[in-house]
């Protein structure tokens, strides 16, 4: 027996199975730095999105073909680990004596080709039976592949439709917030619509606004245990365009909640402050799990004094008194933003995803 074959095909198949035990069915946050997943959506996201947005202008065309990247992915990775897991037990079968199979090539030995197919035809319970182990150790590993491809491709199949669930469960209320708050999505059309005939007095409890806050609070939690658990949610696009992801909401809704926090008192920002919390939580950690580090340089003019002051005088027509001067309130908000600001910009550029204006163009809001 060959042993360093049989070493080397041992540790690429208990590799590949613990890669795909920890990607499918370990249900938190890994922090392991080398995983073949991690190095496989690193290289072929920055391939594909550099080959489709260097093709295509902005716009649909190139978001249709940026969202064919998710499902796309879960193909071309299932077939890497199949391709891995063959050639281990191909590496295997390699370090048999020659009399161990018995078939159209003379030895064990023969060479790779022969082997890569009877390790293809097995991992796959095909069953040609052209090829036929002898021994009993041969008889015993070729059990031994069969049963594994047989149960690797079961487990991913049964991985999918979690992923769909979750998927929806992330998109329903991005949709009905776009339908709510208007598109694109801006922290002065969730304010706008969630206060109208609500006059802010201190203390008063902004019931619209405060139970749109807690939903998202619920939903940046949904957010954070899914995808830390499945990575590859994050590369699922909107299907309702460039304007509309799960990016552009989360951004949004923690502009909604610094103005809030940073604007008012009572239960409202109370409200705010523990949906700003768990949208942090949820947007550094899955920062960190897709190696995506915070920008050092945030590009500046997303919020200025102009856009500041037509955002007080708009909720001051609404009725919505009590709120700072735009200078004290700039300082508020400022601290604020520079803690989330870093990461949407830098998650953003990673999924070629637009980040949302704090006031949308006048006519829009």
């Amino acid at each position: 027996m060959n042993i360093f074959s049989a070493i080397a095909g041992s540790v690429l198949i208990l590799f590949i199975l613990f890669e795909g035990f920890e990607t499918v069915m370990l249900p938190h946050m890994v922090a392991r730095r080398f995983r073949l997943t991690r190095f496989f959506y690193a290289a072929t996201w920055r391939a594909w999105s550099f080959a489709v947005c260097g093709a295509f202008a902005p716009g649909r065309r190139r978001e249709t073909l940026l969202g064919l990247y998710g499902p796309l992915s879960l193909i071309f990775l299932l077939c890497l680990w199949a391709s891995v897991l063959i050639s281990g037990f191909m590496l295997l079968y390699y370090s048999f004596k020659a009399g161990d199979f018995k078939g159209f090539f003379p030895t064990a030995n023969a060479g790779f080709p022969g082997l890569l197919y009877y390790s293809g035809t097995t991992f796959f319970t095909l069953g040609l039976s052209d090829i036929l182990p002898v021994s009993a150790a041969a008889k015993a590993v070729t059990v031994l592949e069969a049963g594994t491809g047989f149960g690797f491709l079961a487990v991913f199949i049964s991985y999918l439709p979690p992923l769909n669930q979750f998927f929806y469960s992330r998109e329903t209320p991005v949709s009905a917030l776009s339908a709510r708050a208007g598109v694109p999505v801006a922290a002065s059309g969730i304010l706008d619509r969630h206060i109208i005939g609500q006059v802010h007095i201190a203390g008063q409890n902004l019931e619209v606004l405060h139970q749109l806050l807690y939903d998202w609070e619920k939903w940046a939690a949904q957010l954070h245990e899914s995808h830390l658990s499945y990575p590859v949610l994050a590369y699922f696009r909107s299907q309702h365009g460039t304007d509309q992801s799960w990016l552009t909401a989360l951004a949004a809704i923690m502009d909604t909640c610094a103005f809030v926090i940073a604007g008012t008192e009572g239960a409202c920002r109370c409200q705010a402050e523990l949906t700003f919390s768990m949208s942090m939580h949820a947007i550094t950690d899955l920062s960190e799990v897709l190696n995506c580090p915070p920008e050092d340089e945030i590009p500046s003019g997303r919020l200025t004094m102009k856009d500041l002051e037509r955002l007080r005088l708009l909720l001051l027509e609404k009725g919505f008194s009590g709120l700072p001067g735009p200078d004290e309130l700039y300082g508020r908000l400022a601290p604020l933003c520079a803690k989330y600001e870093p990461y949407v910009q830098a998650l953003a550029g990673r999924f070629h995803m637009a980040v949302p204006q704090w006031v949308r163009p006048e006519g829009q809001v």
